[in-house]
């Protein structure tokens, strides 16, 4: 998890910070009694049903590493390399963002190494999910844009992406940000892997986790109630709407989560669109992945692959 308050560079994303100045006693007041309305509204989860989710994680955990065995094992490998392929799970949007509330699902990431392949995702994984007790659905979608199991375990949603590495083992201390691990890779594994990695990267780019969390779990709330809040539906998702208040948040590094909420509507509102909201200047993709470039064409949808191309055009 990272830290609340992290190490301060010259200037949070890729323009000077509007103000320096931290909030004043009625933007405390104000994000007090913020906060206050949040829990009225039931946005935070109780202890109880958090510890269920990371017990539900871990045994997805152990399950991914079982499913790894038993690939490998059908691909001829001994069983003491079998169990040294590793497995690891990365999860990623609200719920690693930490603005997840009572009901919502969890995007986890399954990454294997290379002889497990996106068939074995569907055809071997899926079953052992089916088996797993306190599953109550499990559905494939290996159609989609980015292939996906949907499953419900204990009570908690989770969907299902798989990404295979060009490694032939993946360690539990393995982490996404080195751009190497996706070379070679096909766009689909591309897509996925831009989960986490976007998520983490967002969290790398804002002044103050915790103020930017408690902000985005406002913003979340009133763009669900107004139901604006769905990509499916052609308005914005949750990484989007991250991505516009960690934007605000660059812009005020010392503020507290009311005044965010403030301004975020007044700067969203003055925003002269269809200008990009840039969370650090847009470079050269990793490898040959897709760049989002502003002076070709005139599509507004970016590629969900890879950080550079998260920049939200909305």
């Amino acid at each position: 998890m990272a830290t609340a308050i992290q190490e301060r560079p010259a200037q949070w994303g890729i323009t000077n910070p509007i103000s320096m100045n931290g909030p004043s006693p009625k933007e405390e007041a104000l994000t007090k009694s913020l906060m206050e309305e949040l829990r009225r509204q039931n946005t935070f989860e109780d202890e109880e049903k958090i510890k269920n989710r990371e017990v539900v994680l871990g045994r997805i955990s152990a399950l991914v590493k079982n499913f790894v065995v038993t690939v490998s094992k059908s691909r001829g490998m001994s069983d003491a390399v079998a169990r040294a392929s590793g497995g690891k799970i990365f999860t990623f949007g609200g719920y690693r963002l930490g603005v997840h509330g009572p009901g919502d699902d969890i995007d986890c990431l399954l990454v294997v190494p290379k002889h497990v392949s996106r068939d074995d995702f569907f055809t071997t994984f899926q079953p052992m999910l089916q088996e797993t007790q306190g599953v109550t659905q499990v559905t494939g979608v290996p159609e989609a844009y980015v292939p996906i199991i949907k499953s419900k375990i204990s009570g908690v949603e989770i969907d299902f992406l798989c990404a295979r590495l060009g490694l032939s083992s993946i360690p539990d201390d393995l982490e996404l940000t080195d751009d190497n691990l996706l070379k070679n890779l096909d766009e689909r594994c591309v897509r996925s892997l831009g989960g986490p990695r976007v998520t983490d990267q967002i969290l790398r780019l804002v002044p103050n986790v915790d103020v930017f969390r408690d902000a985005l779990r406002c913003i979340k709330l009133w763009a669900r109630r107004r139901a604006i809040y769905s990509n499916v539906m052609g308005f914005l998702g949750g990484v989007a709407w991250a991505m516009l208040v960690a934007r605000i948040c660059q812009l005020y590094p010392n503020q507290a989560a009311g005044a965010i909420v403030s301004r975020f509507f007044t700067i969203m509102h003055q925003w002269k669109w269809p200008q990009p909201v840039l969370l650090k200047p847009i470079g050269d993709g990793p490898l040959g992945v897709k760049v989002w470039n502003p002076k070709v064409g005139s599509v507004l949808c970016l590629p969900q692959t890879h950080p550079h191309a998260r920049n939200c055009p909305f």
